[in-house]
């Protein structure tokens, strides 16, 4: 089981390049978590001290808005979230909700830590790869965007009129 997870861990961006023993320290720190269809991993707002790496089932992010949900991203196996919690210390920015039975690994801040008083150039690649990951997730936030300005203005142009 454990070979399995560190294969899986090792195919992920944020894990990309970390050598299988710093993995195997991370992954017996971690521990298991199941969550059935139609609950929640956490809520937008709640405290946020913990990555998940998803194994088995699919996740749908969302932001909520006026009291309706609002689907930002939809995850599956292979996949992570919650790593802004690992950089800011923040509250939660969106809710992750089950859309089937699920089971993640989850790693607290703290395990990633003590990743760094064992060998802290893994620690700092872990850290380098969840920053290039939240660099690639800007950029592609920034072309929706962009892109949803530039259709709303030509639709400001389209519906123009003069007197």
């Amino acid at each position: 089981m454990m070979d399995a997870r560190i294969a899986l861990l090792q195919d992920m961006s944020i894990f990309g390049a970390v050598k299988s023993d710093s993995l195997a320290l991370l992954l017996e720190r971690a521990h298991t978590l199941h969550v059935p269809k139609g609950d929640y991993f956490f809520r937008e707002g709640d405290v946020g001290t913990s990555l998940y790496v998803l194994e088995r089932g699919r996740v749908t992010i969302v932001k909520t808005w006026q009291g309706t949900n609002y689907v930002i991203n939809s995850l599956e196996c292979g996949d992570f979230f919650g790593e802004i919690a690992l950089l800011d210390f923040m509250p939660r920015s969106a809710s992750v909700i089950a859309e089937e039975d699920c089971q993640a690994l989850v790693f607290r801040a703290l395990d990633v830590l003590e990743i760094a008083k064992q060998d802290i150039e893994q620690f700092t690649m872990i850290y380098m790869n969840i920053c290039r990951e939240l660099g690639r997730r800007l950029r592609a936030g920034n072309e929706l965007l962009f892109e949803s300005r530039v259709r709303y203005q030509h639709s400001l142009e389209d519906y123009s009129f003069t007197i």
